[in-house]
């Protein structure tokens, strides 16, 4: 895919040293919440968020799998990010349940 910057650059994943859920929480600050995932994708959807080394997707592949349509806050935002991602397998590290 072409990417419209390098997502290990500085407007990516800043060297490498940003992956994944840092990426899509760094493109909004608490000033834009409100926010719904149809103006985050609108603006941000084929921007590349690196998940690991290896793997790279855009930020609308990540939204394909956002439940909620609306964010009333940045923790909201974090969590339902964190769901999808986990849901997608984009998130690298799993937890063992008891």
């Amino acid at each position: 895919m072409d990417w419209p910057h390098d997502p290990d650059g500085e407007e990516g994943s800043e060297g490498r040293r940003k992956y994944g859920h840092a990426v899509l929480a760094k493109k909004v600050s608490e000033e834009d919440f409100p926010l719904t995932a149809t103006e985050y994708v609108e603006e941000f959807g084929d921007h590349p968020v690196r998940i690991d080394y290896e793997t790279v997707v855009s930020v609308a592949d990540v939204f394909e799998h956002v439940d909620s349509e609306e964010f009333e806050d940045f923790p909201e935002f974090h969590r339902a990010i964190g769901r999808a991602m986990r849901e997608a397998g984009y998130w690298p590290y799993e937890l063992e349940r008891a």
